[in-house]
């Protein structure tokens, strides 16, 4: 811990002596704890922090990608659910198992985010969205680690891992260590489930001055989830992956109710095409749909966010009609952990910083806690796919929508991304999957009910039906279950329901 002088004249150095006008009015114990967070950061960057947010929030309309030379993902470095055949798939699916079943393939889970948008006071995989389960975001996760562990050794006749690594933040380490401890980890093997916390860096104002969240505290935020990089480094996650010999990396973000974990059909077309780096997408909804897109520019690959797309190449379409800019990103990603290294040790300081305008609470100088009504201090963020550009062999893979792609950012009575969209794409998933397995559900009369496998996420499926991971991990073996099977609804297909309806054949 640095001594109370040395950290004055630092900061005066750095034009934030204001950080302790409240010096004096705060106990000792407040003190300590002040001085050691303080002693935690590094003082000597914190100018170039300060005058580099206040900088780029002064510039942030003027940032564009419009004068640079942007073109599509060659098609060639572009894999399909939709486009390519069965044989194909089958083919990327089985080298995925194969790579799960060595142990060379882990899961990435970036959760260091508050969830502030959904508007509750603990992290995101926490959530329950409603399902008659009850499943928390990570419960459904895990199980579905459990599942395509269980299909990999049938498959290859081993025991295999899929190591789960999660980073989290000063926010959210505490309740997910509690929760997963609480719950016995759901079944998996506590060694196996790794966090560890990405750096927090300091709120500023439009005018470069670190926020004060109380009188003997700074307004910390996560340093985006590009902040990874660092985090791997500084938490030696890089060699944990080296001693138990993972090789392959999908790296995803928590609040999508629909991720497929380790998707083998992903993991072995990256792994078959020799990628180094790789991105699911799917296809924009619309021309103007909010999402960035991943293209090429200036011949190196990133996202482009939809904002900094011109309007000519937003609505350009091909000659069949499609968008030609239509690779929406979902921050689902393949790296290999030589990559990630590469990355951690030459590249990650050149990662580009963006801002965020939010609404810091802060106390102002006489002392009093305000709760702004508008954005009154910038966040500095990294992005976990700005290190496209370093890759020396990337590729895309997009995949459906509707089966891969729904996530949790809102409280309800926002239009999108909320706890009622995401229930109903899990539940219309499972309904379409119970259909394709030949199953016919009744209504409570016992009469049945009319198929209708084309279920929007803007409506309820016609029949509540869950089925658990544990079950099926993306629709497959149900038809041993299901098939020409009468089902009332609700239906919660969980292991001791699976076991009843084999029973009873």
């Amino acid at each position: 811990m640095l001594p109370i002088e040395e950290v004055k004249s630092t900061l005066e150095d750095a034009g934030q002596s204001h950080i302790l006008q409240f010096w004096t009015e705060l106990s000792e114990g407040d003190k300590s704890s002040f001085l050691v967070e303080l002693s935690q950061l590094d003082l000597h960057e914190l100018r170039e922090h300060c005058e580099r947010a206040a900088e780029s929030a002064a510039n942030v309309q003027s940032a564009s990608a419009a004068d640079q030379q942007i073109e599509p993902v060659p098609s060639e470095f572009i894999g399909s659910i939709r486009k390519s055949d069965q044989t194909t798939l089958t083919c990327w699916e089985n080298e995925g198992y194969l790579q799960i079943s060595q142990n060379r393939v882990a899961m990435l889970l970036l959760a260091g985010g508050q969830g502030t948008r959904l508007g509750v006071p603990y992290p995101k995989g926490m959530y329950d969205v409603g399902l008659p389960s009850h499943k928390t975001l990570y419960q459904i996760q895990a199980e579905r680690i459990r599942k395509v562990q269980e299909l990999a050794n049938a498959k290859h006749g081993s025991k295999c891992t899929v190591t789960w690594y999660i980073m989290t933040s000063e926010f959210t380490l505490d309740p997910t260590k509690n929760f997963f401890q609480e719950n016995n980890y759901f079944g998996l093997d506590r060694s196996d489930v790794v966090m560890f916390e990405q750096r927090m860096i300091p709120a500023v104002t439009f005018d470069g001055k670190v926020i004060l969240q109380d009188k003997g505290k700074i307004a910390m935020a996560p340093d985006g989830n590009g902040g990874l990089y660092r985090a791997l480094v500084d938490n030696k996650v890089l060699e944990d992956m080296e001693k138990r010999g993972v090789e392959y990396l999908h790296v995803y973000c928590v609040d999508n109710i629909l991720v497929k974990m380790a998707d083998p059909i992903f993991i072995g077309f990256c792994v078959s095409k020799g990628a180094d780096c790789g991105a699911k997408v799917v296809e924009k909804a619309y021309p103007a749909e909010p999402v960035g897109v991943v293209c090429r520019v200036a011949g190196v690959y990133q996202v482009v966010e939809y904002s900094e797309l011109p309007l000519d190449l937003v609505e350009q379409r091909g000659p069949e009609g499609e968008l030609v800019y239509s690779a929406g990103n979902i921050c689902n990603h393949f790296f290999t952990r030589a990559f990630l290294n590469e990355v951690a040790q030459k590249y990650q300081g050149q990662l580009k910083q963006h801002v965020a305008l939010k609404k810091v609470p802060f106390v102002d100088q006489d002392g009093n806690m305000v709760k702004p009504t508008k954005p009154n201090g910038i966040k500095m963020e990294k992005f976990v796919f700005d290190v496209f550009q370093f890759s020396r062999k990337f590729v895309a893979f997009e995949v459906l929508r509707e089966d891969e792609f729904s996530p949790l950012k809102n409280a309800d009575g926002a239009p999108l991304d909320t706890p009622t969209t995401a229930r109903r794409s899990l539940l219309a998933q499972h309904y379409r999957w119970a259909l394709a397995a030949g199953a016919n559900f009744l209504d409570a009369q016992g009469k049945p009910l009319p198929s209708r496998p084309r279920v929007t996420q803007d409506e309820d499926p016609p029949v509540v039906c869950e089925i658990s991971p544990l079950v099926s991990f993306f629709g497959e073996g149900l038809d041993q279950l299901l098939r020409q099977k009468a089902l009332t609804t609700p239906l919660l297909l969980d292991e001791k329901r699976a076991k009843e309806l084999l029973q009873a054949q």
